[in-house]
């Protein structure tokens, strides 16, 4: 995987969908914050500009990095410590 894709930045799922509608859009460059946060609350979706406001590294990170909803990682997240643990496969056992 490339490294650009390690680590994504976990926001909430309206801030993520808000996001997808704007870069759908096509009216903003998604590296010029300020006006990703006018376009998404032209669109409708407040809390996105309020995330970005709130959160100015991890979206400039996630530009890069990319961005997923929490509960996209939580399998992920399980499985780097299943991995650490020396589990090959990644899985673990649920008690």
């Amino acid at each position: 995987m490339p490294k650009r894709f390690e680590n994504p930045i976990e926001l909430p799922t309206t801030v993520l969908d808000g996001l997808e509608s704007v870069r759908e859009s096509g009216k903003a460059n998604m590296q010029d914050s300020a006006k990703v946060q006018a376009i998404a609350t032209r669109l409708g979706y407040p809390e996105v500009a309020a995330w970005i406001e709130g959160h100015p590294h991890e979206y400039q990170g996630g530009t890069y990095r990319g961005f997923v909803t929490a509960r996209q990682t939580t399998y992920g997240a399980q499985y780097q410590r299943d991995r650490a643990d020396g589990r090959r496969d990644g899985v673990s056992e649920v008690p």
